[in-house]
C-alpha cells in the first residue's frame, strides 16, 4: 500500500530519532566545552574557597585538613601549592611540587608585573627549579581581586597544545597559594562524543525503524482486517466478522463493525421484506385494476344483448309492429326471458363479489353430501329432460361431511348444470363420491367433447368460455365456476377439472366427519 500506516509509523519514529540525534549532536557541539569550562571554574573556585577558609580557621597545617586536600585533589582532577612567607611549601597534593613552584613563579615574574596578560612570550623557570609550562605561552585573566589578591588564568601552552585553568594569590593568613586544573582537551572530548553519538544515533535509528516496522504489524494487521470487512459490507456480505480478542481502541471499533453489521443485516432484511410485499402490493393493484376493467367490459358486454333484446322487443310492443296476441305474448315471453337471465347474472355477480371480499358468512356445520346431491337430481328433474341425458347417482348410504351447506349446494347444482349444458354423445352425467383418507371427492363426469388444454387454467376465471356461442345458446354467464372457485377456498378445500377422451370431470373435495351425527345412521 502506497499510504500505509506501517510505513508511516516507521518513518516518524526515524525521524523523531534521528531529529532528536541531530539535536543532541548540535546542544554537545555548542555548549558542552562551555559547560565543561564552567565546571571546571566552579571546581578551582570551590577548592580555593575551602582553603581561605581553613587558613582563616587556622587548620590549614592540620591532618585532617590535609586528608580533605587529598580527597579534593584526587576527585576533581586539581593541583594545590601552598608556601608560607619564607617560599616554604606547606601542603602540595595532586602534583609535581618542584613544577607547581616553577609555574607559581613565572605567574608572578610576569603576571604580577603586568607583562603576561595576553601575550605570548618565552619563559624559563627560576634557577633550581624543574621545567614547568616554560616555552611559548600565552596567558588569558579570567577573573582577578585585590583584596584578598588571587587571579584566575587560562593558560595555553602551544607547544604541547595543553590548556590549563590556574589561580594563585594569597590568603586570608598571607600564605601564598597556586590552584592548577588540566582542561584535558575538552575540544578532542567533544569531537570524539560527538562522533560517538552519531554512530549510535545511525544504529539506534536503524535498530527502531525494524523494530517499529515488526512491533506496527501488530497494530496495522487488525486496521487491515477491518479495511477487508467494510470492503465486504461495502459489497452486503454481513457474514465477515472482526475476530481480534484485544481490548484496544481497534477491537472497540471491530466491535461496532460487527454490531453495524448485524443492524444494517437485519434492516436491509426487513426492507427487501417490504420491498417485495410493495412490489406484490403494486402487482396486486395492477391485476385488481385490469380485473375491474375486465369485470366491466364483460358484464357490459354480458347486459348489452338482453338489454337490447328487451329493448327492442319493447319498442316493437309500443308501436304495435304485431297486431296478433300470439306475437304480442312472444314479444313478452323474450322480453321476460332476458330479463330473467340478467337477474340471474346480477345475482351471481353480488354472491361472487361477497365471496371474494370475504362479506359472506361461512356457516360450517355437519350434513350429509349424498342426500343434498340426491335430493338436488330430483329439483332439478325438469331440466335433466330437457337436455335429454341421463344422471347418474347411485350412493345410498349417508355421508357426513364439514361445510356451508347452502355453499355446498351451489357448488352441485353449478356442476350439474354446466355438465347437462355441454352433454353430448351418451349424454350421460355420472356423479360419484370418492372417500380419501379424512376427505371425500364429490365428481361429476359428462360425456362430451374434452375442454382444450390451453383453456383448462381459465376455466375459473370470471366471464371466461370455452365456447361463447354454445353458451350464449343456453343462456350462460361464465361466472359460475369462478363462484365455485370462491365458494371451495373460502372452506379452505380442493377443486378442479380433468379431461377424458369421452368427456369432461369436474370434482370438489369436502372434509369427512369422523363420526355420524347423534342419532343418525351411518
Amino acid at each position: 500500500m502506497r499510504y500505509s500506516i506501517r510505513k508511516q509509523f516507521a518513518c516518524i519514529v526515524i525521524g523523531l530519532m534521528a531529529g532528536t540525534i541531530l539535536l543532541c549532536w548540535f546542544i554537545n557541539n555548542t555548549f558542552l566545552e562551555r559547560y565543561y569550562f564552567h565546571n571546571k571554574r566552579q571546581v578551582v573556585t570551590g577548592a580555593y574557597a575551602q582553603l581561605n577558609e581553613a587558613a582563616r580557621n587556622g587548620q590549614i597545617g592540620t591532618d585532617d585538613f590535609d586528608m580533605r586536600l587529598q580527597k579534593l585533589s584526587a576527585r576533581y582532577n586539581i593541583s594545590v601549592l601552598v608556601m608560607d612567607e619564607d617560599s616554604e611549601t606547606i601542603r602540595v597534593s595532586g602534583g609535581d611540587p618542584a613544577v607547581l613552584r616553577a609555574d607559581l613563579w613565572l605567574h608572578i615574574l610576569f603576571d604580577a608585573l603586568g607583562e603576561g596578560d595576553q601575550e605570548e612570550r618565552t619563559a624559563e623557570p627560576p634557577a633550581g627549579g624543574r621545567e614547568g609550562l616554560g616555552g611559548l605561552r600565552e596567558d588569558k585573566t579570567l577573573e582577578s581581586n585585590e583584596s584578598p589578591f588571587y587571579i584566575l588564568q587560562l593558560v595555553t601552552n602551544s607547544q604541547m597544545n595543553v590548556d590549563y585553568l590556574d589561580m594563585w594569590g594569597f590568603l586570608d593568613n598571607g600564605n601564598l597559594f597556586f590552584i592548577r586544573t588540566a582542561l584535558e582537551g575538552i575540544r578532542d572530548s567533544v569531537e570524539i562524543a560527538n562522533r560517538f553519538l552519531a554512530y549510535v544515533g545511525l544504529a539506534a535509528s536503524l535498530a527502531s525503524g525494524i523494530l517499529i516496522w515488526m512491533v506496527s504489524k501488530k497494530v496495522t494487521d487488525p486496521i487491515l482486517e477491518l479495511a477487508h470487512i467494510s470492503e465486504r459490507m461495502a459489497h452486503l456480505d454481513f457474514d465477515a466478522r472482526y475476530q481480534g480478542k484485544s481490548f484496544n481502541e481497534t477491537a472497540i471499533l471491530g466491535n461496532h463493525m460487527n454490531e453495524m453489521a448485524d443492524a444494517l443485516e437485519t434492516t436491509i432484511s426487513e426492507l427487501k421484506t417490504a420491498n417485495n410485499e410493495l412490489l406484490r402490493d403494486i402487482e396486486k393493484k395492477t391485476e385488481i385494476d385490469e380485473m375491474r376493467k375486465e369485470f366491466l367490459a364483460n358484464v357490459s358486454h354480458e347486459l348489452k344483448t338482453p338489454l337490447a333484446l328487451i329493448q327492442g322487443y319493447a319498442e316493437g310492443l309500443k308501436e304495435g309492429v304485431s297486431e296478433d296476441a300470439e306475437s304480442r305474448e312472444f314479444y313478452c315471453d323474450v322480453i321476460m326471458d332476458e330479463a330473467d337471465k340478467m337477474n340471474r347474472l346480477v345475482k351471481k355477480l353480488l354472491t361472487l363479489n361477497q365471496l371474494e371480499s370475504g362479506g359472506e358468512v361461512i356457516s360450517m356445520g355437519r350434513f350429509d353430501v349424498a342426500a343434498l346431491i340426491g335430493n338436488y337430481i330430483q329439483s332439478a328433474d325438469i331440466l335433466i329432460r330437457q337436455s335429454g341425458g341421463t344422471v347418474r347417482f347411485e350412493e345410498t348410504a349417508p355421508v357426513y361431511v364439514w361445510g356451508d351447506e347452502f355453499k355446498t349446494e351451489e357448488v352441485v347444482m353449478n356442476y350439474i348444470s354446466n355438465a347437462l349444458n355441454h352433454l353430448s354423445g351418451e349424454k350421460i352425467v355420472d356423479i360419484k363420491l370418492e372417500r380419501r383418507e379424512k376427505l371425500v371427492r364429490i365428481c361429476v363426469f359428462n360425456t362430451g367433447e374434452p375442454i382444450p388444454e390451453d383453456a383448462l387454467p381459465h376455466l375459473w376465471e370470471k366471464f371466461y368460455k370455452v365456447d361463447k356461442a354454445r353458451t350464449r345458446e343456453y343462456g350462460g354467464s361464465g361466472v359460475g365456476l369462478s363462484i365455485v372457485k370462491a365458494i371451495q377456498e373460502s372452506m379452505n378445500q380442493g377443486y378442479g377439472v380433468v379431461n377424458y377422451t369421452n368427456g369432461v370431470e369436474f370434482w370438489f373435495e369436502m372434509e369427512l366427519v369422523e363420526s355420524a351425527p347423534s342419532g343418525v345412521q351411518k
